[in-house]
């Protein structure tokens, strides 16, 4: 018997740091990186995205076990750690790079991302604010931006500790 091969799936959660940091402490990711997803300009740098309006939006690529986590799962955990109506800004962090966005790249990922993104206005009065589209490009960030909180524990994010914790006791339904 051949084992499932990972799956991937890419999240716009606002500053990509604390995502990340969120989505290593889950059971199932067996890695992330951190780059720049769905914009107009090839291989831009963190300046070029935060300064001349790239359209890429800061991103955490997502690599999990779907045999020990689901996407749907996932979703639930990325809805936990974003503000759903929130158009360009997550937490302090405010501009274009920072909207939030379900950038699929498999069969099936797209109608499960769009189902759960329905449930998930059924919550809210406002218009949900998440895109759901398919991944056009991901470039990877610096270095430096690879794991950032761990290198610097004060660093600040958006995903506070608390969900960070929650995330390590997450275990899928």
């Amino acid at each position: 018997m051949t084992k499932k091969a990972a799956s991937e799936i890419y999240l716009a959660a606002g500053c990509f740091w604390g995502a990340q940091r969120f989505f290593d402490a889950v059971e199932g990711v067996t890695e992330t990186s951190v780059g720049y997803a769905n914009g107009r300009t090839a291989s831009p740098t963190y300046e070029q995205v935060k300064h001349c309006h790239t359209g890429h939006a800061e991103t955490v690529r997502v690599e999990y076990d779907p045999e020990k986590i689901s996407l749907e799962d996932i979703l639930e955990l990325y809805f936990r750690i974003i503000d759903p109506v929130s158009v360009n800004r997550q937490g302090e962090d405010v501009g274009e790079q920072y909207r939030t966005g379900i950038y699929y790249t498999e069969p099936g990922q797209k109608d499960i991302a769009e189902a759960a993104l329905k449930k998930l206005a059924e919550k809210y009065s406002e218009p949900i604010a998440v895109e759901c589209l398919p991944l056009e490009n991901f470039y990877t960030a610096e270095e430096y931006h690879q794991k950032y909180l761990e290198k610097n524990p004060g660093g600040y994010c958006h995903v506070s500790p608390a969900m960070i914790e929650y995330a390590k006791g997450f275990r899928k339904k």
